[in-house]
């Protein structure tokens, strides 16, 4: 079982390394015109880590499919075309011999998908056409996003640096127009309050309630949650150009920490999709978080 768990966290990692080992960095891929991957037939999105892995096919509909479905639906796979693992977590019961303090733990599984454009002979009329959003003033949207925010940290804007205090629960941000551009300041606000959705008044993170020290392996993963967070939060905003910074020396540090740890990417897109959730107000029971 503990082989089979490693081989799904290789198998997704790598995907995620070879995406930046070529400039691009998945977690901040926008989406607009192909809309937010789903299951065509059970109209269910996909999230977490799942979300950026489909978003980086480029495809001009994100609906997927699993081999059965395609079969079902009288369909085929296109030759030469390969699938795409979507992840998921299981629950292992204990065994009825175990003591009775013992819990259910988490297994990680996969399955594999393909685009509607990976194959052949699905009926028209189950592809629906891609909902455009109709975003007019994505800073109108950012700021919506911040006020609808339940138990909303308290954000001042004193100092020359962005910070979130855990110990007294509040953000900082420079004033708004020292940021080169609006999408920048709110880009920079989302970080800031994914980070505060760690406070023990909300989701309760390890990362933000212990002792977390800058260089350290729970600051990096904290770093990466608040960073794909925030990412997800300026797409659903809206903005889709900041003009990121995939830089060698930013690319090259998170290849190192995937390299050194398979399971990172995927732990920090599950809470980072937790923390949005929080921010969103959204009540969710899907399969693709994070275990408790």
């Amino acid at each position: 079982m503990e082989s089979k768990k490693k081989d799904v966290y290789e198998i997704i990692t790598s995907r995620i390394i070879e995406q930046l080992e070529q400039g691009r960095v998945p977690w901040k891929q926008p989406w607009k015109e192909s809309g937010l991957p789903q299951n065509l037939i059970s109209k269910r999105h996909y999230r977490g880590i799942n979300l950026w892995l489909l978003l980086t096919l480029g495809y001009s509909k994100n609906y997927f499919l699993t081999l059965k479905q395609i079969n079902d639906l009288g369909g085929k796979v296109k030759k030469g075309e390969k699938s795409c693992p979507v992840v998921f977590w299981t629950w292992i019961e204990p065994k009825p011999d175990s003591p009775p303090e013992t819990k259910k733990k988490p297994l990680l599984r996969y399955y594999m998908v393909f685009n509607i454009e990976q194959c052949e002979n699905i009926p028209e009329g189950i592809i629906p056409s891609v909902e455009q959003r109709e975003v007019h003033n994505p800073i109108v949207q950012c700021e919506k996003i911040v006020e609808a925010m339940p138990k909303k940290p308290k954000i001042t804007h004193k100092e020359a640096q962005a910070f979130y205090d855990p110990a007294r629960d509040y953000i900082n941000m420079p004033k708004p127009k020292s940021f080169e551009s609006s999408e920048s300041y709110y880009d920079t606000l989302f970080h800031e309050l994914v980070h505060s959705t760690g406070h023990s008044s909300r989701l309760n993170r390890k990362e933000i309630t212990g002792t977390a020290k800058l260089g350290d392996e729970a600051y990096s993963s904290e770093e990466l949650v608040a960073e794909i967070g925030a990412c997800y939060l300026c797409s659903h905003a809206g903005i889709e150009e900041l003009g990121f910074e995939n830089s060698v020396a930013y690319i090259q540090s998170w290849l190192k920490k995937l390299k050194d740890d398979k399971r990172c990417v995927i732990f920090a897109a599950a809470k980072a999709q937790k923390a949005v959730d929080f921010i969103l107000n959204v009540s969710t029971n899907e399969h693709d978080e994070e275990p408790e």
